[in-house]
């Protein structure tokens, strides 16, 4: 092959050189020694140090205020993390040290006529994971230390019509496709599950990982597969202990 050509396939020493050196300044890095090795750790604490104190400060200053000015009722020793968002009109209602990890959302569906406002209500304890989402036209209750892993999913309701020609004059749910939905306690919900409306799951239940569960749940059950199936029953001792 001629140098114009090996040139042009950018080869040849030239371009070999050139492909090292570019090379070598991509994997430059400042050493880490005995010597720097303190100074890169005070340097690390710092900078760890400051970003959690400009996340508390824009929590305790933005995100709470923001959020409380949504809820009718908050609990003591409310902890969240980033800005719920919240749309529609509803009331939402929390208990005591309830946890909000991350960002979760709430989506409030038109009020039926006639029917109260509709509510989301999170028991003393609870932890709502990152990306949950509530979409609530009637009522979804969750319980009492509950344990709601990242992105689950909770419905009362399917969300529009049926009926295309409903869907595209924007008409809400109808009554007959809003039902509530009640999480007792204890329950933990595994990552990605969805419940659909009209769903009661009883208390202590688990629900396994990306199961859709469509039906009632028994008390201290552990369902999973779409959609939810018991697997397992949990024993208990006469005490009421698991």
């Amino acid at each position: 092959m001629s140098l114009v050509a090996k040139l042009r396939r950018g080869e040849g020493p030239f371009w070999g050189a050139l492909k090292r050196a570019g090379k070598a300044v991509v994997t430059l890095h400042l050493p880490v020694n005995g010597l720097t090795r303190p100074a890169f750790g005070l340097l690390y604490r710092v900078h760890v140090g400051a970003r959690e104190g400009l996340a508390w400060a824009e929590r305790f200053f933005w995100n709470e205020p923001l959020f409380r000015s949504q809820c009718e009722s908050v609990g003591p020793g409310l902890r969240m993390e980033q800005l719920p968002y919240v749309q529609g009109r509803g009331r939402i209602v929390l208990g005591a040290r309830v946890r909000l990890s991350g960002k979760s959302s709430v989506t409030f569906g038109r009020c039926l006529p006639g029917a109260p406002p509709p509510t989301l209500t999170v028991g003393d304890g609870t932890f709502v994971g990152h990306a949950c989402g509530f979409n609530v036209g009637a009522a979804v209750s969750i319980g009492r230390h509950c344990l709601l892993a990242t992105g689950v999913l909770v419905y009362d309701q399917d969300g529009h019509p049926l009926d295309a020609d409903r869907r595209r004059a924007g008409d809400p749910s109808p009554p007959e496709s809003v039902a509530p939905v009640t999480l007792g306690d204890d329950v933990w919900v595994g990552s990605g599950a969805v419940i659909l409306k009209g769903v009661t799951v009883g208390d202590r239940a688990v629900v396994a990982a990306r199961s859709v569960v469509t039906k009632d749940v028994p008390a201290d059950a552990v369902v999973a597969g779409n959609p939810a199936r018991v697997v397992l029953t949990l024993a208990r001792d006469p005490a009421g202990a698991p």
